[in-house]
């Protein structure tokens, strides 16, 4: 079986050279490998995606400026929900009629999961859509967060938010591959564990995706 794009990843140690041992990230080269408008043209298909109808959906990347280094905030979902429950995720779903946009999508969702006030956030741009094995065509929307904040979890939806430092995301020394029968077949997918975190399928799938734009340049 032929591994899907997802998964690929070049021969390098990480997305940004020699900073990676410092944990220091150049947020202004991250802007530089963003789309500045919604990538409809380009795609990243997660292993398993069919033929059917996508459902447009959108999240957000949000990337905090700290003062040690930036970090990407996560959620938990919680544990009763049908899809994907316990699983880490960013902020975001569907689209919804009265969006405007795919940053309207994901600005409205972490308004109403994480209470992520708009005021604080700057949308930085695209990556590549990315095509979901349940269902779903996701618009990644990434954005700087500027602290202070506050937060306020939708209990219904939300378990937890907390940060991952990005360069310990981007590093592929903390990339693991596995893979698990699903729906029949075996499928492949990347997982970056933290501490008591597992993050896979479409979020460590889309942080993949900055990854590899960053290692191309």
């Amino acid at each position: 079986m032929s591994v899907p794009e997802a998964l690929l990843e070049p021969a390098i140690g990480s997305a940004f050279g020699s900073t990676a041992g410092s944990g220091v990230v150049d947020l202004d080269r991250v802007r530089q490998v963003l789309h500045r408008e919604p990538a409809l043209a380009t795609m990243v298909l997660e292993d398993g995606v069919g033929d059917e109808e996508l459902l447009p959906a959108a999240v957000l990347f949000p990337i905090v400026r700290r003062i040690a280094g930036p970090t990407v905030l996560l959620t938990q979902r919680t544990a009763h929900l049908k899809d994907h429950p316990g699983q880490i995720s960013f902020p975001g779903g569907r689209r919804e009629p009265t969006d405007t946009s795919p940053a309207h999508t994901a600005l409205r969702e972490a308004a109403e999961e994480i209470g992520l006030a708009a005021e604080h956030v700057e949308v930085a741009g695209y990556l590549p859509e990315y095509l979901t094995s349940t269902g779903f065509r996701v618009t990644p929307v990434v954005a700087l967060v500027n602290p202070p904040f506050e937060l306020q979890l939708d209990a219904f939806e939300v378990a937890e938010a907390f940060e991952v430092p990005l360069a310990f995301l981007l590093d592929s020394a903390n990339h693991q591959q596995h893979s698990l029968h699903y729906r029949g077949r075996l499928r492949h997918y990347t997982a970056i564990p933290y501490r008591e975190y597992f993050i896979w399928g479409a979020t460590a799938g889309i942080i993949l995706s900055l990854w590899r734009a960053l290692a191309k340049g």
